[in-house]
């Protein structure tokens, strides 16, 4: 994995340029993804199968696991600037950094959303030597990021906030122009570790006699705080134990059934259609349905045979309203080998929606997950920082290592192109508001093509053998009908369309 530039790195997530050669010099190149190294794997016929790995294999799985404990166990102190004068977007809303309100809004945006990193020491994955995902199950976290704020927004009470948020640290707000390189004049404002409203002195952000909560409630604290204990399950479901229905166990037995296994690359693409296995599969939600894009096309009869329960219902009830809320991931590739520039403004654009829960998908070699932006910087989590493994059958078990309180920024142009995007619709009336709001967002490219579009009908009318819900594989193109083909010789890579 690549490291990141000082103004955006968080974590020490990754190696040298020249390691990362180095290390590929010496590993054949099917041993190698997009968004990190395969560990070494000693294939012999007798060992694939039984599943068993051998004493070698075990001995190589340790010591990689001990180094990647290590590297991914350093935290780097570097601040990340935030300017006064443009809006800062996270999950559909902005904020304006130019009052303590609007930073203390922005706070608790931010450090609500549930963050899930590398972890050691949980219970050895199956038919593996794995005790931690370490230097390769970044992609698997941002999935589980993803899924876990379209959670967040399914069960939470709307614009829920954790109401024992941390303070912000190693972030630096200052006065200086947009997108100017310089920062010489930066005017930083008063520090918000401390108490809202006070005449203290400004203290630092990261110490340890800042509050843990503002003096000012908010209005909906008493709300925010009486949804904890689903907070508290919801956060639980993600868990490094084999039960949990979303924990890095579940999803990677899943991912058996595509030829993955522990240890190995998961794309974007690859994970949507995990995650929407992993919810279809539990039985702890019962109203709530994911629906994966194929061939960057929403078939919208699909969603609705997806969500409509009255079609399921025999006969059929003209009366009933029954409609599971759904989340919609769409796999896109925005470029070849790098971000296509024309497509920035329309990736803000979706990210301006109240309907976006994200996307996955980092820069290359180094899988992140992006929630907002500020000018021409992305804000994200990173999952690339190794924590202890929690026991969530303590019943008090702590939630601050679940929730990040150090925003992190990078700039669009280091995107990279392959990445799924996420949405969410209650019901069928914010389906088909999501439908047209994210047709405008779409609509605002600078490129000919879109991004991806939504049309009528199902997947089978256009020549699919199957609606993407029940196809994890790739696809060919196609366009709907009276749609003119770009290439019929176009180039397939990382199962996504070049656009």
């Amino acid at each position: 994995m690549n490291s990141v530039s000082p103004s955006a790195v968080q974590y020490v997530g990754g190696v040298m340029q020249d390691e990362l050669v180095e290390s590929r010099r010496q590993q054949p190149l099917e041993r190698q993804g997009s968004f990190g190294l395969r560990p070494p794997h000693t294939p012999e016929h007798g060992r694939e199968a039984t599943g068993e790995p051998d004493e070698l294999d075990k001995l190589k799985a340790k010591l990689m696991s001990a180094w990647n404990n290590v590297k991914y166990g350093w935290t780097v102190k570097s601040k990340t600037s935030f300017n006064k004068i443009s809006p800062v977007t996270v999950m559909g809303h902005s904020y304006l950094l130019n009052s303590e309100d609007e930073v203390e809004r922005f706070r608790l945006a931010f450090v609500s959303r549930i963050w899930l990193t590398y972890r050691r020491e949980f219970p050895q994955l199956d038919g593996s030597t794995w005790t931690t995902d370490c230097g390769w199950g970044c992609m698997l976290r941002s999935g589980q990021m993803l899924l876990a704020q379209g959670l967040l927004v399914h069960l939470m009470p709307r614009d829920w906030a954790w109401p024992d948020a941390q303070q912000l640290t190693e972030v630096d707000f200052e006065v200086f122009r947009p997108r100017s390189p310089a920062r010489a004049g930066g005017v930083p404002i008063p520090s918000f570790g401390s108490p809202r409203g006070s005449n203290t002195p400004e203290k630092s952000l990261a110490s340890d006699h800042a509050p843990k909560c503002s003096q000012k409630k908010r209005p909906e604290s008493v709300r925010d705080r009486q949804a904890e204990p689903v907070h508290r399950k919801l956060v639980s479901w993600f868990g490094d134990q084999p039960p949990a229905p979303f924990g890095l166990h579940q999803l990677v037995e899943i991912g058996k059934s595509s030829g993955k296994k522990a240890g190995d690359w998961y794309g974007p693409s690859i994970v949507a259609h995990i995650l929407r296995k992993a919810v279809a599969k539990t039985s702890v939600l019962h109203n709530l349905a994911v629906y994966v894009a194929q061939d960057c096309t929403v078939y919208k009869e699909d969603v609705v045979n997806l969500c409509d329960l009255s079609l399921s219902q025999s006969p059929p009830d003209p009366s009933s309203q029954a409609w599971k809320s759904v989340i919609i991931f769409v796999p896109v590739r925005l470029g070849g080998e790098a971000l296509n520039p024309s497509y920035i403004e329309c990736v803000k654009n979706i990210l301006k929606l109240d309907c976006c829960i994200g996307i996955i998908g980092g820069k290359p070699k180094h899988s992140l997950y992006f929630v907002g932006f500020q000018d021409e910087q992305l804000l994200y989590l990173d999952p690339h920082y190794s924590q202890p493994v929690v026991d969530f059958s303590q019943v008090n078990f702590s939630l601050e290592s679940f929730h990040c309180s150090s925003p992190k920024k990078m700039p669009f142009t280091r995107m990279d192109p392959s990445c799924t995007i996420g949405f969410y619709a209650k019901n069928k009336k914010d389906f088909e508001s999501l439908c047209s709001a994210v047709s405008v967002a779409l609509s605002s490219s600078q490129e000919k093509y879109p991004i991806f579009t939504f049309v009528e009908g199902q997947g089978q009318d256009y020549g699919l053998e199957g609606h993407s819900s029940n196809n994890s594989g790739p696809a060919a193109h196609i366009l709907p009908p009276g749609k003119l083909g770009r290439s019929n010789n176009r180039r397939n890579s990382d199962e996504f369309v070049f656009l």
